[in-house]
């Protein structure tokens, strides 16, 4: 995840995965790069100061925003202090989830947010489907390794797939630019001979050659 600080001792309930500092009226974001069809499942918490501290009776309120990478809305809270968004991907680049600061209610005082990001296999409730399947022990822990080598490998598709995209958009424009190297070559070529022409006929008019 990008655009914020790792934070894995906010203090926040659940342990946030990111923790991020905002100014009066200040906006971050933080962002990551998914294929299609995953799951996204988040919990953000706002609190004054740097730890989270359940006894404070200062509770700021954020704006939050979460977009696809085609700039479609998927969550969009204003004036609230915690909340969740969960959505499964349908498209394939970098998701963006931005926090402002309402620093009216709480002027000069530093407004942090933990974020609890989930994707993928991080998303399932293991629990549940071991009551529902009855696995337990060294069976339910080799069904998340089954999974983690899923996503892994679909992660390693994506990324195979984006390097062709790449590759190809790269030699595309390559070729592109040598047909227009060739091009402006030509036209140099054509210019420099009508010159020529026009210059030889210039003198033979003028009965110089």
């Amino acid at each position: 995840m990008d655009g914020a600080n790792s934070g894995g001792d906010g203090g926040v309930p659940g342990g946030p995965r990111v923790v991020v500092g905002l100014a009066q009226f200040g906006t971050k974001c933080v962002s990551e790069e998914l294929h299609n069809n995953v799951v996204v499942m988040a919990d953000y918490y706002a609190f004054i100061g740097e730890d989270y501290d359940a006894n404070n009776t200062v509770i700021p309120s954020i704006s939050v925003k979460v977009t696809s990478p085609y700039g479609n809305d998927l969550h969009h809270q204003e004036k609230v202090s915690h909340g969740q968004f969960a959505f499964t991907t349908s498209e394939s680049g970098n998701y963006l989830a931005c926090f402002t600061a309402d620093g009216d209610q709480h002027s000069g005082k530093k407004v942090t947010v933990g974020i609890d990001w989930k994707t993928g296999v991080a998303t399932k409730d293991w629990d549940s489907i071991a009551k529902k399947e009855k696995i337990e022990g060294l069976e339910l822990e080799l069904k998340k390794l089954e999974a983690a080598v899923q996503s892994i490998h679909g992660n390693l598709n994506y990324m195979i797939n984006r390097e062709a995209e790449m590759r190809e958009v790269s030699e595309t424009t390559n070729a592109r630019v040598a047909w227009y190297s060739v091009m402006s070559l030509g036209v140099c070529i054509a210019v420099s001979v009508f010159q020529l022409w026009f210059l030889r006929r210039y003198f033979q008019r003028k009965k110089l050659i």
